[in-house]
């Protein structure tokens, strides 16, 4: 998953948009819609994702989609807890196709995912992630765009899980993880793995996710595909993916490190821009507006009532993962290998 944001977003594409695909199959008669059911392959790269698997697993046993039109490859990609174990014997005792798969040479969930692409037999391939919670509708709704053979990727929305501590509510407010924030992106709209299905046989001509890649996977194979002109992207609003925020400081920072490193790569792979770095002097004088002006307005509203505690937050903790969005983007290198694509 990689999110690049941008201020002044440029690409006509607009997650409200109702575009000339969302009006084809939104007013196909009933019988017909109900009829367009394709066989699908969802791929879910999981690394130590023991302690996700069994909300996951019944996230998956709650899709209303027809169970004998789904298969689900659950793709180990060399964990070190008893992932693969987990997955073995649910598969063996589940009312849903679950196919447990392992990639052990390369550490990297792009690589899980193509190992799951590879071995599906769908006609569309869906992609999420282990910690993530699909929605009991969220294959029902993310299926329907492909009826237009125009149609080859769907992104559906990505919420929050509900926030426990006042850094996930901070992210929850800021909608960090939204689709709407790539479908965005100036250089051309994306999809972000965690809610996300490809048209099967497109991979022939744009290839599959690099494999060496460790972040911006989402957004290269996207571009790659649109790049083609062999489609386009739609968007599902109502396939929704419920997505667990970083509850740490640490892990914070980790993903803010971590999105700038994927700007790093895109712009060495596509040359897009680099977004630009936060000085310190912005910083500085930020928090000092913050403190004078931001903190006692904002506190007076939270005494009211008027206000969550955590409005007070968002100017350091946005500052916080600026910063450490500039630290990722300054630091990070395109490894050459990489570049590489793999095919089917």
């Amino acid at each position: 998953m990689s999110l690049i944001f941008s201020p002044t977003p440029l690409n006509p594409y607009t997650p409200n948009s109702q575009s000339w695909a969302s009006m084809t199959y939104q007013e196909l008669d009933a019988t017909t819609a109900s009829s367009f059911l394709p066989m699908v392959s969802v791929v879910v790269p999981i690394y130590n994702g023991e302690a996700d698997l069994p909300d996951l697993i019944d996230c998956l046993l709650s899709q209303t989609y027809p169970k004998d039109k789904v298969e689900y490859l659950l793709v180990d990609n060399n964990s070190s807890d008893r992932t693969l174990d987990y997955l073995k014997k649910t598969a063996n005792n589940c009312p849903i196709t679950i196919h447990p798969l392992s990639e052990n040479q390369i550490q990297s969930s792009y690589a899980a995912r193509n190992r799951g692409i590879k071995t599906s037999v769908g006609e569309v391939i869906a992609f999420t992630d282990a910690d993530c919670r699909p929605q009991a509708q969220w294959l029902e709704a993310l299926i329907p765009p492909f009826i237009d053979p125009n149609v080859v990727i769907v992104a559906g929305e990505i919420t929050a899980l509900p926030g426990k501590n006042l850094l996930e509510q901070h992210a929850e407010r800021q909608e960090t993880l939204s689709q709407k924030h790539t479908l965005t992106h100036p250089f051309r709209p994306y999809g972000q793995t965690a809610n996300l299905a490809i048209r099967r046989s497109v991979f022939a001509t744009s290839g599959l996710f690099r494999p060496h890649l460790t972040s911006g996977g989402d957004a290269d194979i996207c571009w790659r595909i649109l790049h083609s002109n062999i489609g386009r992207l739609e968007f599902a609003p109502a396939a929704i993916v419920q997505h667990r925020h970083r509850d740490t400081l640490q892990e914070l920072a980790s993903q803010w490190r971590r999105y700038g490193r994927s700007n790093r790569y895109l712009h060495e792979l596509h040359g897009i821009d680099l977004m630009p770095d936060i000085k310190v002097k912005d910083i500085s004088y930020r928090l000092l507006r913050w403190l004078v002006k931001e903190v006692p307005k904002k506190s007076m509203r939270a005494i009211a009532g008027k206000a969550a505690l955590v409005e007070l937050l968002d100017t350091p903790l946005s500052l916080f993962t600026a910063r450490e969005r500039t630290l990722g983007q300054r630091n990070a290198k395109l490894p050459e290998l990489a570049k590489t694509i793999e095919w089917l």
